[in-house]
């Protein structure tokens, strides 16, 4: 399923680079799966084998209008390889694809207490200079962690946290000990 995801938001992630619209579909492809995730009723009448295509793309037509054509004609394929349940996966494929178009790195900053714009800004800074990359920063306060700071940068955790200090130490004693 995840290769079916990748192939599907990658066809779309190029047609829409191909006509300068790759944020306008991102967003148009971010409200549809928004709304087939809170809309169970409509959720099921797009994901289930019980309704036809035809029935299925004419819906589709009233629930996108005014969405970009390019649009339109993807989630028509989708319904006609019976593809729609795999929507939510192409749309995390998409936007990474997007994000990694746009050079834009996610990091997670994690800390006891809440922490001051300036700091965060300046930790921001930090990253995306040594990275080369422009920073999407989210902050976490997570009192369990005692003070210090966790930064996750994609998939890689720097953790410098007390409660990760503490627990090393605690290691290091019970190998002393044996």
């Amino acid at each position: 399923m995840e290769q079916l995801a990748q192939v599907y938001a990658r066809s779309l992630f190029e047609v829409a680079g191909e006509q300068n619209k790759l944020d306008l579909l991102r967003e148009q492809l971010a409200q549809l799966a928004d709304a087939l995730k809170e809309n169970r009723d409509l959720e099921l009448f797009f994901f289930s084998p019980y309704f036809s295509t035809k029935e299925k793309q004419a819906a589709l037509e009233k629930v996108l209008d005014g969405a970009d054509e390019r649009l339109i004609n993807f989630l028509d394929l989708l319904i006609e390889n019976h593809r729609m349940p795999v929507i939510f996966r192409i749309r995390r494929e998409y936007d990474r694809l997007w994000e990694q178009e746009k050079r834009l790195l996610p990091v997670v900053l994690t800390s006891a207490v809440e922490l001051d714009e300036q700091t965060i800004e300046d930790l921001g800074e930090r990253i995306g200079e040594r990275t080369g990359r422009t920073v999407t920063l989210t902050t976490r306060v997570e009192p369990d962690i005692l003070g210090g700071i966790v930064v996750q940068v994609g998939n890689s955790i720097l953790d410098a946290s007390i409660r990760n200090r503490l627990e090393q130490l605690r290691t290091q004693v019970a190998q002393g000990a044996s």
